[in-house]
């Protein structure tokens, strides 16, 4: 359900969304991502968002929240992500964004978007209390949102039940896909010595060995993470029986599909 349901969501990071915010005088592509994203969180300070994004370098947020704010409104990120989002989507997919199946397909991922518990999954309970969307590749897209931050805020809990740090989890997904830390894009541009510090951290507990790669420890504590996060993702599709499972996740392969060929 992961890479089915994270290109839908993940089309809110791409270009037309991001002009759209240009428009509104964001600086940058940053601005608009914290913008749009921390919206649903209404006027929550930088380290508030900073603790629910979670995975951001101390200072980061800082430089575009609360400055964003000065040029928008959250009610006003919130119309302008969907409506950006929605127009990204629907030209991603193509005819599929006219298909008669997709209201179904939009109608099965929102139930299961709104269905999970909201409890200690701050994002996730800031999305859920907005509308959804009623034109079903707005709805479609809203859908997937929720499902990713659901799962998202369930990946942060079993990064700190494992004592892992958001730049941490950085490094071991670049690990993880064969990269050193300095060479993964959201990590690359901290400061050497910062993100030295970072890895011997690592190294220190076990986790990275000294030539900067996997131990079996650091390994097996990621897939563990992994594993947890699949876990607490699951609840969100229990409202959902077998059949309408199945048929939501044939209803998502061609979408997802159809937007990985045009990321190719």
């Amino acid at each position: 359900m992961f890479e089915l349901v994270e290109p839908i969501a993940a089309v809110t990071f791409s270009e037309v969304p991001n002009e759209a915010f240009l428009a509104l005088g964001m600086r940058n592509y940053w601005d608009g991502y914290f913008a749009g994203r921390a919206a649903p969180l209404g006027l929550a300070p930088a380290a508030v968002v900073h603790a629910v994004f979670y995975n951001f370098a101390d200072g980061e947020v800082a430089r575009h929240i609360p400055w964003v704010w000065g040029k928008t409104t959250p009610q006003e990120a919130i119309v302008v992500r969907e409506r950006g989002s929605t127009a990204a989507l629907r030209q991603m997919i193509g005819q599929l964004a006219d298909s008669p199946g997709l209201l179904r397909v939009a109608d099965l991922a929102t139930r299961a978007a709104v269905s999970a518990p909201t409890e200690g999954r701050a994002l996730y309970a800031g999305l859920r209390a907005l509308d959804v969307p009623q034109e079903p590749v707005a709805r479609l897209w809203h859908a997937a949102t929720l499902l990713r931050e659901h799962r998202g805020d369930g990946h942060i809990t079993a990064l700190v039940a494992h004592g892992i740090g958001g730049i941490e989890a950085h490094v071991l997904l670049a690990l993880s896909l064969g990269m050193r830390a300095e060479e993964f894009g959201r990590i690359h541009h901290l400061p050497k010595a910062q993100l030295a510090a970072v890895v011997d951290g690592l190294r220190g507990r076990g986790l990275v060995n000294a030539a900067g790669g996997f131990t079996d420890a650091g390994r097996e504590t990621r897939q563990r993470i992994e594993a947890l996060t699949d876990e607490l993702a699951a609840p969100a599709y229990d409202v959902l029986s077998a059949d309408e499972l199945n048929e939501l996740i044939a209803g998502l392969e061609p979408i997802a599909a159809a937007i990985s060929a045009v990321d190719d």
